[in-house]
């Protein structure tokens, strides 16, 4: 699973024109799921999200998580982030994985982030045209990949 993960003060995910997820302070997880992703991935990248300390403490230190800060979140699926640009001048996204695989662990993810968390993460619509809006707090964006755990 690869994801980008960015604090911020907004952001919404519209489909056909209706706003169907937003939120005030908190992430929006932008993941993406290639075929090789397992449950071990799904709960690896859950507790990474829920705990990484990247809001700021009453010092302005980044000391803080999601669950900290009573942040919410919202899980929008990306099948981008798998992008592969070494030959040519168009992405290949052969390791991005098809929809009869991806659907399910995307669900499996939000399920498992929603129990970590305590309370319900917003989604976007898996294959949709949606339209991401935010407010990147900072800017804090940061990419993580559980087949590269840096």
């Amino acid at each position: 699973m690869r994801t980008v993960l960015q604090r911020v003060s907004k952001a919404s995910v519209t489909v056909d024109g209706k706003v169907i997820s937003s939120i005030e302070n908190g992430l929006l997880v932008l993941l993406g799921v290639e075929d090789a992703d397992t449950q071990e991935d799904i709960d690896w990248l859950t507790n990474k999200i829920v705990n990484l300390r990247i809001f700021n403490d009453d010092n302005d230190v980044m000391n803080c998580s999601v669950q900290d800060v009573n942040g919410d979140i919202i899980v929008v699926s990306q099948f981008t982030l798998h992008a592969q640009t070494k030959k040519g001048n168009r992405p290949s996204y052969i390791k991005a994985a098809k929809p009869d695989f991806a659907v399910p662990m995307y669900e499996k993810f939000v399920q498992v982030l929603e129990r970590k968390l305590g309370r319900k993460v917003g989604t976007g619509v898996f294959g949709a045209d949606m339209k991401v809006e935010l407010l990147n707090d900072g800017p804090v964006t940061i990419s993580i990949d559980t087949k590269n755990k840096e």
